[in-house]
């Protein structure tokens, strides 16, 4: 009930939103690291070696979570930007900008597992399969995101262009996610549907469940502490800003 009766748009403001995330990070480090430390338990000592692909399978345990998050960081992102835009809103273009890094280590974490996960399975690091394609393009689209917005002095016009990449760019999500129904590509289907029964045993299941939450809590994290920094860039010629600077 409490935060349902909380009037969120107080928060809209750049000072009052970096007062409550330095107040929500620190729960979100020690929450992400218990996660982690557990779903690595489950992961690498509890559940058991796979039938078909031995031991080599665990790399599930960071790769299907960081393949998530490099998909829900971005929608997240391309969100963030539009509300930007249509409200000129400057903290969602802060949170979008924010977004950006974390969407690309995600990315990479994702196509760096893969490609470990593949020697062993398809007997190659890479293939152009369209899964693993739509990845990289993914990739590229937080590199362009992340770029444009540095090459653009001026700090409005850099939040107006690089929000019109991610939403441009938010077309290949979809692609990515349905890219093993849509084609026939060597990577597997998804094991956990909406619509079905897991395909995997209850260890594995809940070990990937666990890593997945190790990496959101992670993942937002980093996401608010980085807004607070572009924040305290931002706002720095305000007197709140100076008053905190002035603080021992």
């Amino acid at each position: 009930m409490m935060f349902a009766n909380t009037n969120w748009f107080y928060y809209a403001a750049p000072q009052r939103f970096f007062a409550l995330a330095g107040k929500i990070i620190p729960p979100l480090y020690i929450l992400a690291t218990l996660l982690a430390i557990a779903g690595l338990v489950i992961g690498l000592g509890v559940a058991p070696t796979d039938a078909v692909q031995g031991d080599a399978y665990r790399i599930i345990f960071v790769h299907v979570p960081t393949a998530w998050m490099s998909m829900v960081i971005y929608v997240a992102m391309a969100f963030w930007a539009a509300v930007g835009l249509a409200f000129n809103a400057r903290l969602a273009l802060m949170l979008a900008r924010a977004a950006a890094p974390t969407g690309a280590l995600m990315t990479l974490l994702a196509l760096v597992s893969g490609s470990l996960w593949g020697k062993p399975t398809w007997g190659t690091w890479w293939v152009w399969d369209a899964r693993l394609t739509s990845e990289l393009i993914l990739l590229f689209l937080y590199l362009g995101f992340i770029t444009l917005h540095a090459a653009i002095e001026d700090e409005r016009r850099a939040d107006r262009a690089a929000a019109l990449v991610a939403l441009v760019g938010v077309v290949n999500v979809p692609i990515i996610y349905f890219s093993v129904k849509w084609w026939n590509t060597l990577h597997q289907s998804a094991s956990i549907s909406l619509s079905k029964a897991p395909s995997i045993a209850t260890p594995m299941l809940l070990g990937m469940l666990i890593m997945a939450l190790a990496f959101w809590a992670y993942a937002i994290a980093v996401i608010l502490s980085r807004t607070r920094i572009i924040i305290l860039e931002r706002e720095a010629d305000t007197a709140w800003v100076q008053a905190l600077r002035s603080v021992p």
